[in-house]
């Protein structure tokens, strides 16, 4: 019988590829009857690291396999994909155990006629562990295509994304990225203002046996070195949350007493954040359109104890039931996701490059739909997790160019009469040329976060 875990990996994997679940939901189901804590890590780190490594580990297939990846079962292929990754980089893990529990697994998911076959690449790759087939770093002056197989197969990336970043960054900064984005992030946590500070909260964690260290940008921000908060008692202190996501709220500059409107706020990090940059004061309104995300965004705002937070579900097209008298909305647009590729490995292989205009389209309408409501001097600050330039400039030039009572503020600059605060130095270093906050694995070490802050009309004083 094979490992509980390589189990529970196994069907998280399938659901995944057959389109049952995505990730979180996968892992979730699959984890949820092992009991031991190790076991949950262990499937956990096989699944996410079989889905950051596909590309690479089906070049290995295929080679050892003698045949194409679509002539092989996706039951076979799976319990494949598991186990060449685990046989590369787990090395806790025997080698031997690896194969064993990949033929029982064949077996487990009524394969047992592909067992030997199994047996065979797996053990074929093990023999060739130390020179696998996998495209060399090219030479300076090597063609793009070898500088493309190199990027795309040996590090595991879809040709078409790196294409784009070889055009945009060049090899080198490429070459940085794609090495980033397969990494294991740390646990990044941003502390609840509203409830304590950072200096307070890491000395509560490590009270706990849990150790931190500030991070490198966000003022309220922790990356998890040892130990694991998430066995505490859920208290609101801290909420789970990326640091560039961190980052975004500070474009708001969101003031005591104002009246904001967050528009898609589940599950509500940016949401306490901007509750806690205004003391609970005035008014943050969480809103957001999806029905089952609700439940999430509750349940973050309930746990913040912030008071000056009002949750609505709004309808997915139409007006929005809101007055415009919002001195500032954030939308944080649905979009690719192909900024948090390290974070949520499946998305480079479920997004094609065709997305982005359909994409695109919705974030353009959704910047209008909301245009109205911000109040003559108010601020809207349309953000995405989108590394791709269509989902981000592209998206505020466009909506730029039909509303001409709109400009686009830089937020370099301080607004007229307004000393410039903490928070603009801050991002002073992860702006671009126009004033709109970006950030770059392979320059600042962080996913690739997109905001741009626009201004109806005069700025207010």
């Amino acid at each position: 019988m094979p490992a509980p875990a390589r189990i529970a990996a196994f069907q998280a994997l399938r659901a995944i590829a057959t389109g049952r679940a995505d990730l979180p939901a996968a892992l979730a189901a699959s984890r949820d009857p092992l009991q031991d804590e190790r076991d949950r890590a262990l499937a956990g780190d096989i699944v996410t690291g079989t889905l950051r490594w596909r590309r690479t580990a089906d070049h290995l297939i295929v080679h050892f396999a003698g045949r194409p990846a679509d002539k092989i079962d996706l039951d076979v292929m799976e319990i494949l994909r598991l186990s060449v990754y685990q046989l590369m980089h787990l090395d806790r893990v025997p080698a031997s155990a690896v194969v064993d529990d990949a033929v029982d697994l064949a077996r487990f998911a009524r394969q047992s006629h592909a067992s030997g076959f199994v047996n065979a690449v797996l053990r074929s790759l093990l023999r060739e562990r130390h020179r696998l087939p996998l495209p060399p770093r090219p030479p300076a002056d090597a063609d793009r295509a070898a500088a493309l197989s190199y990027l795309g197969i040996t590090h595991s990336h879809p040709e078409w994304l790196v294409s784009r970043w070889l055009d945009r960054y060049g090899f080198d900064a490429t070459e940085r990225w794609v090495r980033f984005n397969n990494e294991v992030p740390a646990l990044t946590l941003r502390t609840n203002t509203l409830k304590t500070d950072r200096d307070a909260l890491a000395a509560a964690l490590r009270a706990d046996g849990i150790e931190t260290d500030p991070t490198p940008h966000a003022p309220d921000g922790l990356l998890v070195s040892s130990g694991n908060p998430m066995r505490l008692v859920k208290d609101g202190s801290f909420f789970v949350q990326d640091e560039a996501s961190q980052l975004v709220t500070l474009a708001m500059s969101a003031r005591p007493g104002e009246c904001i409107l967050d528009l898609c706020a589940s599950p509500g990090g940016k949401t306490v954040t901007l509750a806690g940059a205004m003391q609970d004061t005035g008014m943050v309104v969480a809103s957001d359109i999806r029905a089952r995300r609700m439940k999430l965004l509750r349940a973050t705002v309930a746990a913040s104890g912030a008071q000056s937070i009002r949750v609505v579900h709004i309808p997915s097209s139409g007006p929005l039931p809101f007055r415009p008298a919002f001195d500032r909305i954030l939308i944080d647009a649905p979009c690719s996701g192909l900024g948090t590729i390290r974070r949520d490995p499946d998305i480079r292989w479920r997004r094609r490059e065709g997305d982005l205009a359909s994409l695109a389209a919705h974030q353009i309408a959704l910047l209008h739909r909301a245009a109205d409501l911000v109040r003559p001097g108010g601020r809207l600050v349309y953000s995405t997790c989108s590394s791709e330039p269509e989902e981000n400039e592209a998206v505020v030039d466009a909506f730029l160019a039909a509303r001409n009572d709109f400009t686009l503020f830089d937020l370099r600059t301080s607004e007229p009469g307004i000393l410039a605060p903490s928070h603009s130095r801050t991002l002073a270093p992860l702006l671009d040329s126009r004033g709109m906050f970006r950030t770059l694995p392979f320059a600042h070490g962080l996913e690739a976060f997109f905001a741009a802050a626009i201004v109806r009309g005069t700025i207010s004083t």
